[in-house]
C-alpha cells in the first residue's frame, strides 16, 4: 500500500488501466468531529464542506466525473453502473464501462475492491458484519460471471478492536464452520471478530485466492481514519475504483 495525505493506493497487481483509491480523513475542510476530509453527506456535517471535500478528493486522484453514491443499507444488493436508478438501496456496485466510477463509504465497515485479471470489469462492496455474513461479497463476485478475479481489503475495524456478542459469531459459524477461527473470546464473555479473516474465508470459498490488503484498523488509527465504533458522530471515507 502507498499513501499520500488524502488517499491510499492499493498494493495489488491490478492491470494498469484499473484505478483504485481510498480516502483518509486528511486534507479536507470539515471541522470538529468531521475533521477534515469527510465525504459522507448523511452524517451531519456542513453540506458545503462535504461538497468541497468531494471536489478535493476527486481532484487529487484525477477521478472521472461519473461517481455514483450508493444508498447503503448493510445488505447484499449489487448495482450495475451506469444506472438510471439512483435511489435503490445497494451495498456494492460493478461496471465494465471505462471512466465509470464505483464507490462506497465506510467508517469501520470493510470496503472490498475487485477487478478481473484482464482489467475489463471492476467492483466495490461495503461489507459490514451483516452484509459480509449474508453474502455481499459473493453477490458482487457473481457479477464477474466466472472471470478470474482479485480483491483488495481496505481500511476497516481491526481484530483487536471489533468486539461483538455471541450472536454475531454464531451467525457466521452457521454460514461457514471455519468462521470459528476468526473469533477470540474475551474475559467479559464478548468476542473479538476479525473481519479481514472472515472476508478472506468467504472469498476463498467463492474461489478467490488472490486477496490483498487487510492490514489496517480504523478504530486504532485515529489520526488517519474515521471510526463510527470509536467516535459515534464522525465522517466517512470513500473507496473508489474505475477502468481508465
Amino acid at each position: 500500500m502507498t499513501s499520500t495525505k488524502r488517499f491510499l493506493m492499493p498494493d495489488w497487481p491490478a492491470p494498469v488501466n484499473v484505478k483504485a483509491y481510498v480516502s483518509t480523513r486528511k486534507g479536507g475542510v470539515s471541522e470538529g468531529e468531521f475533521d477534515s476530509l469527510n465525504l459522507g453527506g448523511h452524517v451531519g456535517d456542513e453540506p458545503d464542506h462535504v461538497v468541497q471535500n468531494r471536489h478535493l478528493f476527486a481532484q487529487a486522484i484525477a477521478m472521472p466525473d461519473s461517481l455514483v453514491w450508493l444508498s447503503q443499507v448493510h445488505g447484499t444488493a449489487v448495482k450495475k453502473l451506469p444506472s438510471s436508478c439512483s435511489d435503490v438501496p445497494s451495498d456494492a456496485a460493478f461496471t465494465d464501462i471505462p471512466q465509470q466510477v464505483c464507490a462506497v463509504l465506510t467508517a469501520d465497515c470493510l470496503p472490498v475492491l475487485f477487478c478481473d485479471f484482464a482489467g475489463t470489469k471492476v467492483a466495490v462492496a461495503h461489507a459490514g458484519w451483516r452484509g459480509l455474513c449474508e453474502g455481499v461479497l459473493e453477490q458482487t463476485l457473481a457479477a464477474f460471471e466466472g472471470q478470474e478475479v482479485m480483491a483488495w481489503l481496505g481500511p476497516a475495524i481491526g481484530p483487536e478492536a471489533f468486539e461483538v456478542g455471541s450472536e454475531v459469531r454464531e451467525a457466521f459459524i452457521e454460514k461457514d464452520s471455519e468462521a470459528e477461527q476468526a473469533f477470540t473470546q474475551k474475559d467479559n464473555g464478548k468476542w473479538l471478530g476479525d473481519l479481514y479473516r472472515l472476508a478472506k474465508q468467504r472469498l476463498a470459498l467463492a474461489g478467490v485466492t488472490n486477496v490483498y490488503g487487510g492490514e489496517f484498523c480504523t478504530y486504532l488509527e485515529k489520526d488517519r481514519f474515521y471510526s463510527y465504533r470509536r467516535d459515534g458522530k464522525t465522517g466517512r471515507m470513500a473507496s473508489v475504483i474505475w477502468i481508465e
